[in-house]
C-alpha cells in the first residue's frame, strides 16, 4: 500500500496550523510502517528574518519538529482512529541522537523518513531523516506519545 495525502488531508491529520504545520504533502505511507513527507522550504517562512538576515538557516529544531510532525501522522493512521480529536493530545517526548549535517536554505525541498522501531506503553519511538537533494540534512530518534486531554 502506497498511500499519498495532500494540505487538505494533512490538516485533518494534524492540530498544527501557519506558520507551525511544517508538512506540505506526504508523498507515501503505509499505516503502521513508514511515512515519507515533504516541507517545501520558503525564504517567506516566518523564522528566515531573524534566523539569519543575510545567511537565512531554517532551525534545526524546526527541521526536527516537522519529522515529529510526519510521526504523528504516522502514528494517527497506524492506531486505527486515523485523525486526532478533541479528547487527544500527541506530545513530542523525547529526542535521541539528533545529528545535523547540512544547513537548510530557502529553495530546498525537505523530505521527511520516519520509521517506528517500537511501541511500549503508550509511547512511540521512531527512526527519522531528512534529506534535501539526497544528502542527509538531519536525522534523529523520536519519542512520542498520545494522551487524554
Amino acid at each position: 500500500m502506497n498511500l499519498q495525502m495532500d494540505i487538505n488531508q494533512i490538516l485533518q491529520h494534524l492540530p498544527h496550523r501557519y506558520p507551525f504545520l511544517l508538512i506540505d504533502r506526504v508523498l507515501s505511507f503505509e499505516p503502521g510502517k513508514e511515512i515519507v513527507a515533504l516541507k517545501n522550504v520558503s525564504m517567506n517562512e516566518p523564522f528566515f528574518p531573524g534566523h539569519y538576515p543575510h545567511h537565512p538557516v531554517m532551525p534545526g529544531v524546526l527541521v526536527i519538529e516537522a519529522m515529529a510532525q510526519a510521526a504523528a501522522i504516522l502514528s494517527f493512521t497506524g492506531t486505527g482512529d486515523g485523525k486526532p480529536d478533541d479528547s487527544k493530545v500527541y506530545y513530542f517526548v523525547g529526542i535521541d541522537g539528533a545529528r545535523f549535517k547540512r544547513p537548510v536554505v530557502p529553495g530546498d525541498q525537505l523530505i521527511l523518513k520516519v520509521v517506528p522501531t517500537r511501541s511500549m506503553r503508550g509511547v512511540w519511538k521512531f527512526d527519522a531523516i531528512a534529506t534535501v537533494n539526497d544528502q542527509v540534512a538531519a536525522e534523529a530518534e523520536l519519542m512520542c506519545t498520545m494522551r487524554d486531554k
